[in-house]
């Protein structure tokens, strides 16, 4: 009897998390959904509807009166959204950028913090196995979003950064010794977006 309610006990645990990996697998991102907002095309129209995005793709779509319209970089100058997901107001431009051996295209950035050096992203939707999920049989996987962040001076140049605090004191040499101090003294960490955007303003407060 003993075994019997053990196994019963079993069987619901098991169905416990395979229902939560489930959920996790079936998560939405915010490039996946629709969202208020609007976008400025590069005639400088106005369009005004539920916006989706694109950053893989370099292209935003507008939904309209059930009808949807594709944007791609070339034809975008910024675009802004409430994203359903977070909750936060996020804004997209299109810039050019080099992508090899001098060759510029436009490209979609997110503007995380806006200054003399501004900080901006990009979104990579990778995938992850959840944990333990191989326990009971294939893995399990979700996607998820991984960011790519880059500098923009104030001459237009756009650098990528890799999360590295060499890195970063380098684009920010002219007030590295400064820099390098406020990272220490607040014990920054130059790879998480909250210390990021705190050592981009502190810079360009400087």
């Amino acid at each position: 009897m003993v075994c019997k309610k053990s196994f019963i006990l079993f069987g619901f645990c098991l169905l416990g998390c395979l229902s939560i990996d489930t959920q996790l697998y079936s998560q939405q991102l915010s490039g996946d959904v629709w969202h208020k907002g609007f976008l400025i095309t590069a005639k400088k129209d106005t369009v005004v509807g539920g916006i989706r995005y694109d950053l893989d793709g370099n292209s935003m779509q507008v939904r309209q009166n059930k009808k949807v319209y594709s944007f791609s970089s070339h034809n975008i100058l910024v675009g802004q959204i409430y994203d359903q997901i977070t909750g936060d107001s996020r804004r997209f431009y299109s810039m050019p950028y080099e992508i090899s051996n001098g060759f510029k295209t436009k490209v979609l950035f997110e503007l995380l913090y806006e200054g003399p050096l501004s900080l901006l992203s990009r979104e990579e939707v990778v995938q992850e196995a959840l944990p333990n999920s191989s326990i009971y049989g294939r893995p399990v996987y979700r996607n998820k979003v991984k960011y790519n962040y880059y500098f923009l001076d104030n001459k237009g140049k756009i650098t990528s950064y890799f999360g590295k605090k060499p890195e970063l004191l380098q684009i920010m040499s002219r007030k590295s010794k400064l820099v390098k101090k406020f990272i220490k003294d607040n014990r920054l960490k130059s790879d998480q977006l909250r210390d990021l955007i705190r050592i981009t303003a502190f810079y360009n407060s400087i």
